[in-house]
């Protein structure tokens, strides 16, 4: 494996006026500048532009880099097509979520998008995986990330031609793959599109002002993070913690093929679906905004004396007001009075409370058998 030595990275958008600094796990970019609501609003106008320059970047190349990858992952890629995406799940043996990374190819070369503390692990992970197979694995500290809604306009490198993106397949229930919760115009994020345009660090000003150019705004994460909540999608760095599996988070939806063979976790991912009853289910909650104070991930989610959870992720949204998402026990009632300190917080459904994957394709169950790993 050939590797950059990481660095310490700091957009060079937070030297804008109004810039404010993330945190955890979004450092070095910034959280808004200045205007978070006008931010999202961009946003959702298909206007606004993302730096997430700070994200970590994978590259495997060599002829055998998509067999590889989808004999390692929940994913089926071995047959992506050049400018498809995918998004992936790496597994420990006990069906754990390690890694989770975006997936696209550009015909020669696998581009992998991970949170900027993962970027490491991955590459030393699948470093580790390569035995006598031609894949080379090189972490990319001299790549970053930029978001805009994909109803919005393409980004293009400085001398004009259009950036390799990456297209977020959530909510959608490819086949092969099951869902835990809604799917289809019931499910809040059935409008929700992000896209992600690698480029160079090094152009991040410049891809952005020539977005500007043609109407486009720049926005914080804190947009970004306040429509993915609102949309029920996963994250790794806030929803996954070392006993996390993907039903509890309604992750089978865009990262597991059901129809796949065997990869490592694969006895777990099947012995749930045909069980049902995950431990524990991701729940999407209103917030009373009256406190003027909310939440932040770790805090307890209390059901009278009881805790039966944690807050994963929250945000302001520009219309739902405060919200939030919390991995709970399975069988906390849907009507539940949640508090959360002193805010009290109402439930929304994202993984049905008995379990149970939802439009279960017939074709899969002899792959799902038990086997030996």
């Amino acid at each position: 494996m050939t590797a950059d030595t990481p660095t310490d990275y700091r957009s060079p958008l937070l030297g804008r006026r109004g810039a404010v600094a993330a945190e955890d796990p979004d450092e070095g970019v910034a959280v808004h500048y200045g205007e978070p609501v006008a931010e999202q609003r961009a946003l959702e106008r298909g206007i606004g532009v993302v730096d997430l320059s700070h994200r970590g970047v994978v590259t495997v190349t060599g002829p055998d880099r998509l067999s590889w990858l989808d004999t390692l992952s929940s994913q089926w890629v071995r047959d992506l097509s050049p400018g498809q995406s995918a998004e992936l799940l790496l597994l420990d043996t006990r069906g754990h979520i390690e890694h989770a990374p975006a997936m696209v190819d550009d015909g020669e070369t696998s581009f992998l998008i991970s949170e900027s503390s993962d970027a490491a692990g991955l590459a030393e992970f699948l470093d580790s995986m390569r035995f006598m197979l031609r894949v080379e694995i090189t972490r990319r500290t001299d790549l970053g990330i930029l978001a805009t809604s994909s109803a919005g306009p393409a980004l293009t490198a400085p001398d004009g031609t259009e950036l390799l993106s990456w297209t977020d397949p959530w909510p959608r229930v490819p086949e092969g793959s099951t869902r835990y919760g809604p799917d289809g115009a019931d499910h809040p994020g059935s409008e929700w599109q992000v896209q992600y345009w690698i480029t160079p660090r090094a152009d991040v000003p410049a891809v952005v002002q020539g977005a500007e150019s043609v109407g486009a705004r720049v926005a914080g994460v804190g947009a970004l993070e306040a429509f993915r909540i609102a949309a029920w999608r996963p994250r790794l760095a806030r929803e996954v913690d070392d006993r996390a599996i993907p039903h509890e988070l309604d992750w089978l939806r865009s990262a597991v093929h059901l129809h796949k063979g065997c990869y490592r976790g694969q006895e777990s991912i099947a012995r749930v679906f045909n069980l049902g009853k995950p431990p524990r289910r991701l729940t999407f909650l209103h917030l009373d905004g009256s406190e003027h104070i909310i939440p932040v991930p770790g805090d307890a989610v209390m059901n009278g004396e009881r805790q039966v959870g944690v807050v994963t992720s929250v945000a302001r949204h520009h219309e739902l007001g405060p919200i939030a998402l919390a991995l709970i026990k399975r069988n906390v009632a849907e009507d539940a009075q949640l508090m959360i300190g002193t805010i009290a917080a109402a439930q929304e459904l994202i993984v049905a409370r008995e379990g149970v994957g939802t439009g279960r394709p017939e074709s899969n169950r002899p792959n799902l058998r038990r086997r030996k790993l």
